[in-house]
């Protein structure tokens, strides 16, 4: 599911329900892990539900078009402010002294 972008990231409620049933259907095909909730399935195979893995893809794509590692010019997508507080580096809003 992972390498097909329309199937990996839908927009629908629906289509995201129906991609989490596989992956909920798929932890109980395991005979010792079939009474256990899905969550419980899910920490034993050491597996993330879809929206998570989602999230997190998403963040890694963000930060390989913002340092370029891709071949989208990040421009095109983000606006980047930089903000100076007083005299010293910040890094998160945290000055480093």
């Amino acid at each position: 599911m992972e390498n097909c972008i329309q199937a990996w990231s839908p927009h629908l409620q629906k289509d995201i329900q129906c991609l989490e049933s596989v992956q909920r259907a798929a932890t109980k095909l395991v005979p010792s892990l079939q009474n256990p909730s899905y969550e419980n399935r899910l920490q034993a195979f050491r597996f993330t539900s879809l929206y998570d893995r989602r999230i997190r893809e998403d963040l890694i794509e963000t930060f390989k078009i913002l340092n370029g590692f891709e071949r989208i010019p990040s421009h095109q997508l983000f606006q980047i402010h930089i903000t100076q507080h007083s005299s010293s580096h910040c890094t998160r809003w945290h000055s480093i002294a």
